[in-house]
């Protein structure tokens, strides 16, 4: 079967490789789309700092059910959405429920070869039916669900000022559910064609782009009171401590983004706030529940995101290319046919 490897940073190359045999427990997906995510571009880049090369990446995944255990719930032929992130199921977070932040965590594409081939077997508990979505729709759910989750660990509620800091396309799913829950959405990026693209596709939003006038802006736009909820997808240290100052008294600072980095805040401002600083890791199957019905009730521009696409066997060069237009690209979906 064909697979794109990252051999090293800055090197992509097309593999043959055996197709896997079907394990116990497992169910084999013929891969349909693959959604590139900023990871993939760190990972080419070489500034993923959990990673060893070689890797096939890709974590972002739909596909064509084709090959089951005798005992499966799922038949051949079903379209699925792939859940990357495989829980060990005993550790103290697994016993919470909170499969998302387990301890032992493995993520297809990251920890271990991930979809960017043709055949991949999966944990069956880790696919959804995504019978009514087309591959390259269910290929975006899973980006989606990490904004949805950022969403509903803020506990965003109808009325809600809410500013998300970061126009990438995680913060575009953030403020989409933002506003899915009730909240009066802004967002704010340095780059000014983000918000342009931002504020087009997230209707009512309110855009900043960051400059020297921001904070005084910023202090009119909310008569002084700041955001109820600040959801930061920037993956950026300064822009995370920035983040929590627009933190109205009570508020809540979600960080959706990680950085290798310590992150410090004035404390007697923190504590004056009374503020929350929550984190907010991957997603569950509520939140891709949640993404799968907003997309079936057309409540997500899915296909206006989805500005780029590629065959796979064209990735080695077409992912290059896409991380100089970083301006226009919110979602690159590769297909195989």
């Amino acid at each position: 079967m064909l697979a794109v490897v990252c051999i090293e940073p800055g090197k992509l190359a097309l593999e043959d490789r055996d197709e896997p045999a079907l394990a116990s427990g497992m169910v084999k997906v013929k891969i349909r789309s693959i959604g590139i995510c900023g990871t993939d571009f760190h990972i080419y880049e070489g500034s993923h700092p959990f990673l060893e090369y070689p890797r096939v990446m890709g974590h972002e995944l739909s596909g064509e059910v084709v090959e089951v255990n005798g005992d499966s719930t799922l038949s051949i032929g079903d379209r699925v959405i792939v859940n990357p992130y495989l829980p060990c199921g005993k550790c103290i977070a697994c016993r919470k429920e909170k499969p998302n932040c387990c301890s032992s965590i493995r993520v297809l594409g990251v920890h271990i070869d991930g979809g960017m081939t043709e055949f991949l077997n999966v944990p069956e508990g880790q696919l959804y039916p995504a019978n009514d979505l087309t591959f390259a729709q269910a290929a975006m759910v899973e980006f989606l669900s990490i904004g949805a989750h950022g969403v509903r660990r803020g506990e965003i509620k109808s009325g809600d000022r809410v500013l998300v800091v970061g126009a990438g396309p995680i913060g575009l799913g953030a403020a989409i559910f933002a506003q899915i829950a009730g909240g009066s959405v802004a967002i704010l990026d340095l780059n000014s064609a983000r918000i342009a693209g931002a504020v087009s596709l997230v209707k009512g939003a309110k855009g900043f782009v960051l400059d020297s006038n921001t904070d005084a802006e910023i202090e009119q736009y909310t008569n002084g009171d700041m955001f109820d909820v600040v959801l930061d997808a920037t993956g950026n240290k300064r822009a995370m401590e920035s983040s929590i100052k627009y933190v109205a008294h009570g508020g809540t600072c979600v960080f959706i983004s990680v950085v290798k980095d310590k992150i410090t805040f004035d404390d007697p401002f923190f504590h004056a706030r009374e503020m929350r600083i929550i984190g907010s890791r991957n997603a569950t199957k509520q939140d891709f529940d949640t993404v799968i019905s907003s997309i079936k009730n057309s409540m997500i521009p899915i296909d206006l995101l989805n500005t780029h696409t590629a065959d796979l066997r064209d990735l080695p060069q077409k992912l290059p290319q896409w991380l100089g237009e970083q301006d226009v690209l919110i979602k690159a979906v590769v297909t195989l046919n």
